[in-house]
């Protein structure tokens, strides 16, 4: 299974995304905004990175009651975005909600559902008064999710492997939490893997930000990494 490189532009400001996209044009296709992003600039910026020939995944995690999500999915319809991501902990009705709203406003746009945070673990869990653990967690509100009609989940790669077993085959897994070999940590992620495993467990899009934000020369790591990925593709 072929798997895609998305980068996360966790950075604080346009003008520090700027080079980095620069550098970036032409060799990646797939660019993710964030909630910190998007507060600061707003939609034009996802035009903005759109219009560089990026696709844009946006990353806003909404979780509200369902008629609101609905209308913020109708409200970001229009934008240049190809993902979009939504909680799955707002229930089935809500995601059945977004999905309705998708399919009327942007029926290319791929809805997203958020399993776990890749910064929670089962004592994470446990604190907010989820009894179970993290992969019994992502099992429970993957299934729900795929019940409710989403086509893709945003998941820890340690579980894609058991997502793979359990779910439609068809299912897009998108995996933040990627840290290539020899990378140090020190950062809020806990539930990690590098690109080539991740890939060999059955992601469609692995998610990096720090790695390749933060390197001496980003356009020289986001390629070590898609070469990583596709000798990975060549091999499944």
């Amino acid at each position: 299974m072929a798997c895609d490189l998305i980068l996360a532009l966790d950075v604080p400001t346009r003008e520090a995304a700027a080079p980095v996209l620069r550098q970036l044009r032409g060799q990646l296709r797939w660019v993710k905004i964030g909630l910190q992003m998007f507060t600061a600039y707003g939609p034009n910026y996802v035009r903005e990175v759109a219009g560089m020939g990026f696709n844009v995944f946006l990353d806003l995690k909404l979780h509200d009651i369902p008629h609101t999500v609905a209308k913020a999915v109708e409200s970001l319809a229009p934008l240049p975005i190809s993902m979009l991501t939504l909680h799955t902990a707002g229930g089935g009705e809500m995601m059945r909600a977004a999905l309705a709203a998708q399919q009327k406003h942007s029926p290319k746009l791929l809805l997203l559902g958020v399993t776990v945070l890749t910064s929670m673990d089962t004592a994470g869990l446990n604190e907010i008064g989820v009894a179970s653990a993290s992969a019994d967690q992502v099992a429970r509100l993957g299934r729900l999710a795929a019940d409710s009609g989403l086509r893709g989940l945003v998941c820890s790669p340690l579980e894609v492997d058991f997502l793979r077993k359990t779910l439609p085959a068809d299912l897009q897994l998108v995996t933040p939490g990627i840290r290539p070999a020899g990378e140090a940590g020190g950062d809020d992620q806990k539930r990690v893997m590098t690109p080539a495993d991740a890939a060999r467990a059955g992601s469609t899009y692995i998610v990096v930000g720090r790695p390749i934000l933060q390197a001496a020369d980003p356009a020289a790591a986001a390629r070590t990494i898609l070469a990583e990925l596709g000798s990975e593709s060549l091999k499944n």
